[in-house]
């Protein structure tokens, strides 16, 4: 199942848009873009107050793999 998460790695601020347009397979800096003029025409305010409440309600991306440097020494080896 498809969920939507905050991205780690396409950020500017939070990974709100990174993690949306990771979700709908689109381009972030279009959504981006977009997002920035929404704010322009219809007062910056309403769509700032949807960023923030969608910062605080979506959850980080998780980290699928561990790096290795995370894994423990094997002894002798």
């Amino acid at each position: 199942m498809k969920r939507l998460y905050r991205s780690r790695k396409d950020r500017k601020i939070s990974g709100v848009m990174g993690g949306l347009a990771a979700y709908f397979q689109i381009d972030s800096s279009l959504l981006r873009l977009v997002m920035i003029l929404f704010m322009l025409f219809t007062g910056i305010f309403p769509l700032l107050i949807t960023y923030i409440i969608a910062w605080i309600i979506i959850p980080e991306e998780e980290t699928s793999s561990t790096s290795a440097s995370d894994q423990p020494e094997t002894p002798g080896g």
